[in-house]
């Protein structure tokens, strides 16, 4: 697989993302983490069944056990460290710190073997991030909620950590997020328990919208984005993610949840001009790598 298709089928989990918001709408009144354990128990049985279809049992059982808990800790660990930030902070002001993530991804990328971080990698991200904080911050009236915050600045740490730490493992078979899923929705569980009432989908169109999260944005998101980062372009990868924020409020804008307004153009453009810086600093960087190759004796 070349490193572009691996970028392309990575950003399709960043258009997942971008439906979790209008999904997650229609779950409701499950709450948080009774939503979390029922929707990666879908996509885990996704990939729990699609590592019977190919014999892949023997791949998962020469899958390191430090790899399977990274990957819990990677799944497990984002959301209910968002889930606790949404609890304690403002929803506004913990979105927009814990989507520092690509940022960080971009940045955490450059210790990786083999990979040069530019400046326009980092220029593209923080031009990015602030079409990001366009569409989350007008929500926002200071920053309150100290604990929540922090709470919010290790989500990030810790969704950035695990997609570039991935990348050491790129000899892992992607059919270990398989594992990592049901793993998560497991955990999960006792927390419901302990913090929750449970609820169940309203009607046919709640329950659909549970299996929708399940088989996309809670399921073959995890699975893609993990061929991404392992075998793709992850600096741009990290950049490109700013648009699940951005599709995902013109998805909402298409069905009437939300209304457009200039912000949502000027986000758009932001996060467009921040892509494209980063793409265009990927491929100068592999031009330089192409011709150092070429002048090696």
């Amino acid at each position: 697989m070349t490193r572009r298709t691996a970028t392309s089928i990575g950003f399709i989990a960043v258009l997942l993302w971008a439906l979790l918001a209008l999904f997650t709408i229609g779950t409701a009144p499950v709450p948080p983490f009774q939503l979390n354990a029922m929707t990666f128990a879908v996509g885990g049985t996704i990939g729990l069944t699609w590592v019977t279809a190919t014999n892949g049992w023997s791949r998962l059982r020469t899958v390191p056990l430090h790899v399977y808990i990274l990957g819990t800790l990677g799944l497990f660990g984002y959301h209910a460290l968002y889930f606790s930030a949404l609890r304690l902070a403002p929803p506004a002001e913990a979105s927009l710190i814990a989507y520092l993530w690509p940022l960080f991804i971009v940045l955490f990328s450059g210790l990786l073997p083999g990979e040069r971080l530019g400046l326009l990698h980092i220029l593209g991200a923080i031009v990015a991030f602030a079409g990001a904080a366009l569409l989350i911050a007008p929500d926002a009236d200071g920053f309150t909620g100290g604990t929540g915050l922090i709470l919010a600045g290790l989500c990030a740490l810790t969704w950035s950590g695990y997609s570039v730490l991935s990348r050491s493992f790129g000899a892992v078979p992607t059919d270990s997020v398989a594992v990592f899923c049901i793993l998560t929705a497991l955990l999960s569980v006792p927390l419901h328990l302990m913090l929750e009432q449970t609820q169940w989908p309203s009607g046919a169109l709640g329950w659909g919208a549970v299996l929708a999260l399940g088989l996309g944005p809670v399921g073959l998101a995890f699975y893609v984005w993990d061929v991404g980062v392992k075998a793709g372009d992850i600096q741009l990868l990290g950049v490109a993610s700013y648009a699940a924020p951005l599709l995902s409020t013109l998805i909402l804008v298409i069905v009437g949840v939300a209304a457009a307004s200039l912000t949502l153009l000027l986000a758009a453009a932001l996060i467009a001009g921040g892509a494209g810086l980063a793409a265009y600093g990927s491929a100068r960087v592999q031009r330089k790598l192409s011709a150092t190759r070429r002048d090696s004796p």
